[in-house]
């Protein structure tokens, strides 16, 4: 996450004063409580202090690690979205990022420590010449994010829109956090895209012909002989031939379910109303049954009575 701009002093203390680590250009600086993570955290950025195609930094760094949320919120500034996990601070050379009270939200800390001080070397490098996706894109791709895709996999927005242009995706990272991560993900493949032209050099020579022209299109003419429409064009054909039509079955698969969980509950209702009905008949036509019989008996009795043939002497009698 990159932020710009200069981020307040924290308004607080707490009662612990801070340690402070200091190694090669990096010092680290953490609460008692994350003594643990503030080692771990100068030892990845020591070993691990190179960026694909740049060269490496000399710049001094500082890798503030805040205790809680709160101040987080205060160190990094008011420019920081609510979700996220660390932020990069060119201008000072700053680094803030969530301590271990942070939630499983903030991801692993080695790749988002990874992220911020890939945006750091850009800009020690390029200053403040790439466009905002183009940043993002490249710390993803440094911090080996290969889970941005996953994004794509689902996204409404390539299923109604399709891909949009590059220069569209910098107002999406100041959206919500479905926007931004839909732009993260766009950003990262459009850097993998334009390093996957050159299978040797990756984007060695474009940051050297960018840095010297200050013209991206020019840059990217003369390190992979495109225009840097027609690389546009080749990344979102190339999004939407490789994410479209997954996008497309997820959200289907989506609303189906979604239809399922309408159209289940309805369909229980239904039957179970229909068998309340056939129960319903059932009776009533094993009711009329008994009535008609017992009728029908009614009848029998009630109609003329059966009688009873008198004994009628014999026509000759005789005496004894």
């Amino acid at each position: 996450m990159l932020l710009g701009g200069h981020a307040p002093r924290a308004a607080s203390q707490v009662e612990s004063p801070p340690i402070r680590l200091d190694e090669g250009r990096f010092t680290v600086v953490a609460y008692p409580r994350d003594v643990t993570l503030a080692h771990s955290v100068l030892a990845h950025a020591m070993a691990n202090d190179t960026f694909p195609g740049l060269p490496r930094p000399t710049e001094h760094v500082l890798i503030a690690i805040a205790p809680d949320h709160r101040r987080f919120r205060e160190w990094s500034g008011s420019g920081a979205p609510e979700w996220g996990a660390a932020v990069a601070i060119p201008d000072q050379r700053r680094i803030v990022m969530q301590g271990s009270a942070a939630g499983s939200g903030a991801g692993d800390p080695m790749q988002v420590l990874r992220h911020e001080l890939a945006h750091l070397a850009l800009h020690e490098y390029m200053d403040d010449l790439p466009p905002r996706w183009f940043d993002e894109g490249y710390a993803s791709v440094s911090a080996g994010e290969w889970d941005r895709d996953a994004v794509l996999t689902t996204s409404i927005g390539l299923v109604f829109h399709g891909a949009p242009s590059l220069d569209s995706l910098d107002a999406e990272f100041q959206g919500g956090e479905s926007e931004a991560g839909a732009a993260y993900a766009l950003s990262y493949r459009a850097v993998t895209e334009l390093a996957s032209l050159d299978k040797e050099r990756g984007l060695t020579l474009f940051f050297q012909y960018w840095r010297q022209t200050l013209s991206m299109d020019v840059a990217i003419r003369r390190a992979y002989g495109l225009t840097e429409d027609a690389f546009q064009q080749r990344w979102r054909d190339h999004t939407m031939r490789r994410y479209g039509a997954l996008a497309v079955m997820a959200n289907m698969s989506l609303a189906l379910g979604l239809l399922g969980i309408v159209i289940v509950p309805l369909y229980v209702i239904r039957r179970r109303r229909d068998q309340r009905r056939m129960d319903e008949l059932r009776e009533a036509e094993a009711a009329a049954e008994r009535r008609a019989k017992a009728d029908a008996l009614a009848a029998l009795l009630s109609a003329g009575q059966v009688e009873t043939p008198q004994d009628e002497p014999p026509d000759d009698m005789t005496s004894a």
